[in-house]
């Protein structure tokens, strides 16, 4: 775990990170709430571009809870059973699309705790939505984040709740919108797991990580 960095250094890395893509956005697709909601649960343990290739016809037969409910479980699993643990999630599906409609008449809540209290929505899933959808400057904390924060120094932490303290607490907030999508993005395709491109990276000379010039 790296040593945190300081309020300077993270202001320039995150300078650099919105000159050189000022809107970053997330890779599921979706048409509405409910289907971001939807894909961001399928997502868990699966790529985007698989989630992307399950939902692609799916959400034009179910883009609502009532009509997924209407689609019913299995037909449900024709759609998703590319995707892991794909009978476990198709049964949280439908358990929230039913909440969802009889709960909250058919609308997606956009608090936390109500986000959170729905089958297969955890607190990464809630952040993701509220995020993308309410522009509420929410950290979801992925591998890649837990990664990238680790390793520069941006938001170091043991856990994936201290990275999100550590978003937070540092990250200057005019840059708290979009900052998870500016690491998700720089972990998944610059700062990689097994192969970091520190070579190419814009903020290397910002960052903590020791093995960089190996």
């Amino acid at each position: 775990m790296a040593k945190q960095l300081d309020y300077h250094t993270i202001r320039e890395i995150f300078t650099r990170f919105e000159a050189a893509e000022a809107e970053p956005v997330g890779e599921l697709d979706h048409v509405n709430v409910y289907t971001l909601v939807v894909a961001v649960a399928l997502s868990a343990q699966a790529t985007d571009v698989g989630v992307n290739r399950a939902t692609k016809e799916l959400f034009k037969v179910a883009d609502t809870p009532q009509k997924m409910l209407d689609l019913g479980e299995e037909q449900l699993i024709e759609h998703i059973k590319t995707i892991g643990l794909y009978r476990n999630k198709a049964k949280n599906v439908i358990k929230l699309s039913r909440i969802l409609v009889e709960d909250y008449g058919g609308e997606v809540p956009n608090s936390r705790a109500a986000l959170e209290s729905l089958p297969g929505v955890g607190r990464k899933t809630a952040n993701v939505v509220l995020n993308m959808w309410w522009r509420y400057p929410a950290q979801a904390v992925d591998t890649h984040i837990y990664r990238f924060g680790n390793r520069s120094g941006v938001c170091p932490g043991k856990d994936v709740v201290a990275v999100e303290r550590a978003i937070e607490d540092h990250i200057p907030v005019d840059f708290q919108l979009h900052a998870h999508h500016w690491m998700i993005l720089h972990g998944r395709y610059v700062c990689k797991a097994r192969k970091p491109m520190c070579g190419t990276c814009l903020i290397r000379d910002l960052c903590m990580f020791e093995e960089k010039n190996l």
